[in-house]
Formats: structure tokens, sequence, C-alpha cells
């Protein structure tokens, strides 16, 4: 047989239960992955916006048994997944419900990967092939997102940061999906308008830099379009009008597909926003939100009928490609500027004596092996001069 180094695979196997009062089915589907002791993965932010409380009732209305974990961070730690982890064997649990955003999410997946598989984290990294070394089964596992941006209820990896490296980290393979996804746009109404935002600049983000990522992925390109389309009928509306649930729902939609598009890979954008939440513990969907526009700009001239395409996506009007891919990193920022976000890495405590360090870290990351235009080092140090004052 010749040519079969050519081929490539496809697969969008998550079960996806979506609408209002969904969360109040995650007993249904407990029970139905065979569930009877769960392990609930949230935070205390989660606990005191009571959005525990329809998951506990469904729960209880199944038979299922349930214990809870807190201890989680928005940038979580290797300590936290192994914590999370001891408290699963402690209650002997047999399955997963992980309530809150992709930093809750992640380390629900990962303490799947915990509990049967050998410490330490550090050698399931990506970056090193540690996906070969994630064997299954696992502990079937729901996910019921409370943000709308990382769609980490649908996606194959878990970000960690580890602490001998103090890097975050991407643990990928298949096998670490979520089993069920539950989006109940009910359930992101707590979000304050900023957090809408940023979550909201997360999933953007994603999908852009997926349609934009080296690779040949037809369904993961169209999905990413239909996200970046969805972001800009309706960020704005979530943020300014958090009971407005269509708003909310089609924002919980642009984060799922935007989880669904980065199989295909993501870009520098990533790479650049990584090591200003480990560092300087910045939101990841404000970093990736400030860093946007400099990287589409940096991209246009390898990539410029696709930065159109998203451009037409944002909303932009031309029939000449050129201006459409020159207006493109300008329509992210008009958009970055009406739902109120920071532009600039100096208004969070970035200085220029920092950015150095920052490349070097960005550098290391691997989500820039799939821009679309090449990046060194020194291509990341000059993206975070241009993101220090972007205006």
């Amino acid at each position: 047989m010749t040519g079969t180094r050519n081929l490539v695979l496809w697969s969008f196997p998550t079960r996806i239960v979506f609408g209002e009062g969904a969360a109040t089915q995650c007993g249904v589907e407990v029970h139905e992955l065979a569930g009877k002791r769960a392990l609930l993965v949230a935070d205390e932010g989660i606990e005191a916006a009571g959005l525990l409380a329809p998951v506990r009732g469904a729960l209880d209305a199944a038979g299922i048994a349930h214990e809870t974990v807190l201890d989680i961070s928005s940038n979580p730690l290797e300590s936290e997944v192994l914590g999370a982890a001891r408290a699963y064997d402690t209650f002997k649990a047999d399955i997963i419900v992980g309530v809150g955003g992709g930093s809750v999410l992640d380390v629900a997946k990962l303490v799947r990967l915990a509990v049967t598989h050998p410490a330490p984290l550090a050698q399931y990294d990506d970056s090193i092939g540690g996906s070969e070394n994630i064997v299954g089964p696992l502990p079937p596992m729901v996910a019921i997102p409370t943000t709308a941006g990382t769609g980490s209820e649908v996606g194959r990896s878990g970000v960690v940061t580890i602490q001998t490296t103090n890097r975050k980290t991407v643990i990928f393979s298949p096998l670490l999906l979520p089993d069920v996804a539950i989006l109940d746009p009910g359930m992101t109404q707590t979000m304050p308008p900023m957090m809408t935002a940023a979550t909201g600049m997360d999933a953007l983000t994603h999908c852009i830099e997926a349609y934009c990522s080296v690779g040949d992925h037809p369904m993961a390109d169209a999905i990413a379009l239909g996200g970046v389309r969805l972001c800009h009928r309706s960020l704005q509306t979530a943020v300014e009008n958090a009971a407005d649930l269509k708003a909310r729902g089609e924002m919980l939609k642009a984060g799922m597909m935007g989880a669904v598009a980065f199989q295909k890979g993501l870009g520098a954008c990533h790479s650049l926003a990584h090591p200003l939440s480990t560092e300087f513990g910045m939101h990841h969907g404000l970093a990736n939100a400030i860093c946007l526009p400099a990287v589409l700009d940096f991209n246009r001239s390898a990539i410029p009928d696709r930065i159109a395409e998203v451009a037409r996506q944002l909303g932009v009007r031309s029939d000449e490609a050129s201006t459409l891919s020159f207006e493109c990193a300008g329509a992210v920022r008009a958009l970055r500027s009406t739902i109120e976000l920071p532009s600039d890495l100096r208004s969070q405590g970035i200085e220029e004596s920092d950015l150095p360090q920052l490349a070097a870290l960005a550098y290391a990351d691997p989500c820039h092996q799939l821009n679309p235009r090449s990046c060194s080092q020194d291509d990341l140090l000059a993206l975070y001069h241009a993101c220090l004052d972007d205006a």
C-alpha cells in the first residue's frame, strides 16, 4: 500500500446535552454511565454561587452518592490534581462530575489520569510525546461548564502547572474526553461581565487560531468559523445582559465549538498567553484577548485569505480580500473595546524588562509550532512588545 503517510484521522465523539435546565439531567447521565459514587470537582466560587445545588439534587434523585472537592485555583496546580485524586480514592468513587470553568474541568479530567496512572504528571506532557503513556480505561466523567470559553467539556486535554518546572503543561489524549458534556445556559448566568467578556474572548481565540493553524481538517475549520460567527453575534449581548439565555447559550456553543476545532491545533497567541498566566496570574482569556490582534497582524502575510474569512465572520464588509485581512485585527480590537476588556499588557503590570523572559517561555510552549507563520523567539518578543501598549 502506498501513500499512507498522508492519511489523517478526524473524530467528534462527545455526547452533548444542551438547553435550559440541562443540569437537572446530571443524575440520569451518571446512571447511564453506570456510576454509583460520584466525586464532584468544583471550586469555592461555584459553591458560593449556588451552582452545585441543582447538580447535587439531580444526583440525589438518581440515588447517586457523592462527595465534593473544592480546592481548585484558576490556574490549577499539580498538587490540586493529586489532592482531588486522593479524595476520589478515599471516597471509593467510580465516576467524576466536573462543575465549573476550564480550570475545574481540566482538573477533573486529569484526576481520572492520576487515579489510574503512576506519578509524576510530567511524564504525560504532550510536548514530549507523553500521550503515548496514557492508556485506558479511565473512569467515566460528566462535565458541566459554568463559563463559556475554554470548551474543556469537549476537549481532549488538561492544562496544569507542573510544580518542578512552574510551566503550564498540556496533557493530551483522546482518552481524556469527558463522556458527557451538559451545556446549560443558566449555569453561566452568575459570571460577572468581566469574566463573561474574558472567557468569550478565549472562545473566539480558540476558533480563530484553530481555523488559522497548519493542517488539514475541514470539519474543524467549518466549526471554527461557526464559532467566530456566534461570538460576533452574541458576546456583547451576553456581557451586557446576564439574563439573556439565548446569548448565553450561543456563547456556550461557541466555547464548545472552539475546543472541538482546536484538536486541529492552536498558534502563537496561546504560546504568548500561557506564560502570562503562570508568571503573572493573568486570566487566560484576557491574555488571549490582549495578544490576539498582534498575532493576526503577524500572520496576515502567511494566510491572507483565511484571515479575510475570519474578518467576514466578524462583520467586516468589503469585496477585497486584502482589505478584509487588513481589517481583521481591528475588528478584534473593536470587539475587545466594546466589551470593555483591557487592551495592553502594561495595564496588567507587565513591564518591558519582563518581556525577554516571557518570550523565552513562550518559545518553549508548543502551541506556536502549528502557527501558520513560523515563530522565532525574537518574533515572540516582538509580539509581546506590540502588545505592551496596544490601543
